[in-house]
């Protein structure tokens, strides 16, 4: 049998596959405004990615923040249940899920058998999740990939008190007229980034160990300033960590069509 689940989110749509209980295929396309016709198209790549028609595929699970545009949907899984379910299925020892995508984090306590204990969600504001730091580096003219190995090479700390993008933009403008070190600017970004999340995370407790997910999880700099914001504690980067709700929602929907 041949499943997807798909993660609509504000930026990307994510799509996996699975078949016969494992991974075939996965896919990424921009969300767009019609969430129905991009999880359509993200679907058809995945599909043939796999070597398989669209029609081939029986059953899918939907999650994300535009998960009830798609009526197809079998199963409609919160983003919280799909985190967990992938992060226990790629971590099974996990107890802490964090999961930063473009316009909102989670993070998520785990007991045995990976269920959920606890959870919160970020505010809606960029300034806790991927689109601030997309945002500084443009204001910096640099790649978003030299942007966060930039930090990395950072000899001193600078807060940076504007937690609204449109503010911190304006903070990284003065910066720059200080002649401020590019690297000194982008850890100052990711330090402000990590500050939210970690208040987030503390607000249900942090227990080894901890797994992040999500776009940002492919930020270097910014895993780096979030492990130190939560005391230094080690974090294990999943593996494809963009496509983990798409992955969780995609073994949720293998279990429903098992279970029939």
């Amino acid at each position: 049998m041949l499943v997807a689940g798909i993660d609509v989110g504000a930026k990307n749509v994510h799509v996996v596959l699975i078949k016969d209980g494992e991974l075939v295929a996965r896919a990424a396309v921009a969300s767009g405004f019609d969430h129905e016709e991009s999880a359509e198209r993200g679907l058809s790549e995945a599909a043939a990615a796999a070597g398989v028609r669209r029609e081939d595929i029986e059953r899918v699970a939907a999650t994300g923040a535009g998960r009830k545009a798609l009526a197809f949907a079998a199963e409609q899984p919160t983003e919280i249940a799909a985190d967990a379910r992938g992060a226990f299925d790629l971590f099974p020892g996990a107890r802490t899920v964090i999961d930063v995508g473009a316009d909102e984090a989670r993070a998520i306590r785990l007991g045995d058998g990976g269920k959920v204990v606890d959870f919160a969600i970020n505010e809606k504001c960029a300034a806790g999740a991927g689109a601030f730091v997309e945002a500084m580096s443009r204001a910096l003219e640099m790649p978003l990939d030299v942007f966060s190995k930039a930090s990395l090479d950072s000899t001193q700390t600078i807060p940076m008190n504007a937690q609204c993008t449109v503010f911190a933009e304006s903070e990284v403008v003065s910066l720059i007229h200080a002649n401020t070190p590019p690297g000194d600017i982008a850890r100052a970004v990711h330090d402000a980034m990590a500050s939210r999340v970690s208040t987030m995370v503390r607000r249900i407790g942090i227990e080894d160990p901890v797994v992040l997910g999500g776009g940002a999880a492919l930020n270097i700099g910014f895993v780096k300033s979030l492990s130190e914001a939560l005391g230094g504690v080690d974090i294990y980067v999943l593996a494809d960590a963009e496509y983990l709700g798409a992955y969780g929602a995609a073994l949720i929907a293998w279990e429903a069509a098992q279970a029939r």
